[in-house]
C-alpha cells in the first residue's frame, strides 16, 4: 500500500489539488499540557498516546492530507538531553503507528515519516557529519519498516545538513519533502547564496519537494516562495509558515517583540518566543489568505508549522476550495444571538449589539 500512496503523492504534485500539511504539533501539545518547553521531546507519544491520536484526528477532520508521525525531536540528541535514550526506538515506531491508525480512518491521507534539524550539524566537521548521518538513518529506518508513504525533513537551517538529509532518505525509496528553516538574518547558515539557490541545488540532490518552512508566518513567507518558484518548479515547491503575524522589521517567530507584555519578568527571557507568542497568533483567515496565494504561485505542498491549531488547517482547506468534515462546523455568524441576522433572533439583542463591538457608535 505504501507504494502505491507513494505514487499517489507524486501524481498529486501534478495536479490542481495541493497536499495541504498539518504540522505545530509540539506547540499544540505543549499549549495542551502533554509536552515540556524547553527541551520539546515528544514523549507524549509513549505517555499520553491517545492525545496524539486524538490531535491526528482533529487535522485530519480539518482538512490536513499528511498524517506527520510526531518524531520532531524525537531523535537520539534531544533524547540523550533527558536522558532518555532507551526510549528512543520506541518513542520513533510508536509515532508511526499512532499516524497510522488514524490514517486507517482517513484514507485520503499520506502518513509521513519526520526527520529535522539535529542541532550536531556543524559545517566542516566529519565527526558532526557523522552522527547527523546515523540519527537520520535509525529514524528513518524504523519509520520504514512500521510503513510510511513519504518522508518529510523540515526546519533545516544548513545546506550542508540538508544534503545529507536526502542522501540518507534516498536510500529508501520513497518521496522526500525538505523545508528549509531560515532566520531572521534571511539565509542558511553555512550558504551565502539565495533561498531559491539552495532549493535548487536540493532539488537537484534529490528531493521531490523543496521550500521552507517553520520560524516564519505567512506574511514573511510568501516572498521566499515568490523566489523559490524562481528556481525550482513550481509544484515541487513548499511552504508551511508558523501561525504568527511576522513582519518585515520582525521576520521571524524568534523576533518578535511584545512592548504591551504586563509581566516580562514572569517570561523565561523576557520574550515571546517560545512561549508568550499568544498575541502574535494568526487568525484562520489570514492562514486562508496564504493558502490562496500559494497556490496562485503554483505551489503544491503547502500547510501550517509551530502555532496552527486544527482551525487554521480547515480555514486553509476551505481556502482551497474543499469541504472538511469539521466544515459542518465553520462559523456561521447569522446564528449568533446578538451580530446575526436570522429573522428568529431577537431584535433588542441585535439593537443592543451596535454598542458593544468595534464598530459600534458608543465605543
Amino acid at each position: 500500500m505504501s507504494g502505491e500512496k507513494s505514487a499517489d503523492f507524486l501524481q498529486r504534485l501534478d495536479s490542481d489539488e495541493p497536499v495541504l500539511h498539518a504540522g505545530g504539533y509540539l506547540f499544540e501539545m505543549e499549549r495542551r499540557g502533554y509536552l515540556q518547553a524547553g527541551a520539546y521531546v515528544p514523549e507524549v507519544v509513549l505517555e499520553f498516546p491517545q492525545a496524539l491520536e486524538e490531535l491526528h484526528a482533529e487535522f485530519a477532520r480539518c482538512g490536513s492530507d499528511v498524517m506527520l508521525a510526531f518524531t520532531y525531536y524525537g531523535h537520539r540528541e534531544k533524547l540523550r538531553l533527558i536522558g532518555k535514550e532507551d526510549l528512543l526506538e520506541p518513542l520513533n515506531r510508536e509515532a508511526v503507528r499512532i499516524a497510522r491508525k488514524v490514517a486507517a480512518d482517513f484514507p485520503h491521507t499520506f502518513v509521513a515519516g519526520n526527520i529535522c534539524n539535529t542541532n550536531v550539524y556543524e559545517p566542516g566537521s566529519a565527526e558532526a557529519e557523522k552522527e547527523v548521518r546515523g540519527i537520520f538513518t535509525e529514524q528513518l529506518a524504523w519509520a520504514a519498516e512500521e510503513g510510511i508513504d513519504i518522508i518529510v525533513c523540515e526546519t533545516v537551517a544548513y545546506l550542508g545538513e540538508a544534503k545529507i538529509a536526502v542522501e540518507v532518505a534516498r536510500d529508501f525509496g520513497l518521496p522526500i519533502v525538505l523545508g528549509f528553516a531560515i532566520h531572521k538574518p534571511g539565509k542558511l547558515r553555512d550558504f551565502d547564496g539565495s533561498v531559491g539557490e539552495a532549493c535548487k541545488i536540493v532539488r537537484d540532490h534529490g528531493a521531490d519537494v523543496v521550500g521552507v518552512n517553520c520560524h516564519r508566518g505567512p506574511a514573511t513567507m510568501l516572498p521566499l516562495l515568490d523566489e523559490i518558484v524562481e528556481h525550482v518548479e513550481a509544484n515541487h515547491a513548499c511552504g508551511f509558515p508558523v501561525a504568527y503575524r511576522t513582519t518585515p522589521d520582525e521576520p521571524t517567530f524568534g523576533a518578535l517583540r511584545d512592548p504591551n507584555q504586563p509581566y516580562p519578568e514572569q517570561v523565561p527571557g523576557g520574550l515571546p518566543f517560545p512561549v508568550a507568542l499568544d498575541p502574535f497568533v494568526c487568525t484562520r483567515y489570514e492562514m486562508g489568505e496564504f493558502a490562496r496565494r500559494a497556490k496562485a504561485l503554483g505551489v503544491r505542498y503547502m500547510g501550517g508549522c509551530c502555532g496552527t491549531g486544527p482551525h487554521h488547517i480547515r480555514a486553509m482547506a476551505e481556502a482551497l476550495g474543499r469541504a472538511t468534515p469539521a466544515s459542518r462546523y465553520s462559523p456561521d455568524m447569522s446564528k449568533h444571538y446578538a451580530l446575526g441576522d436570522n429573522p428568529q433572533l431577537k431584535q433588542h439583542n441585535r439593537d443592543y449589539a451596535t454598542g458593544l463591538t468595534a464598530a459600534g457608535s458608543q465605543l
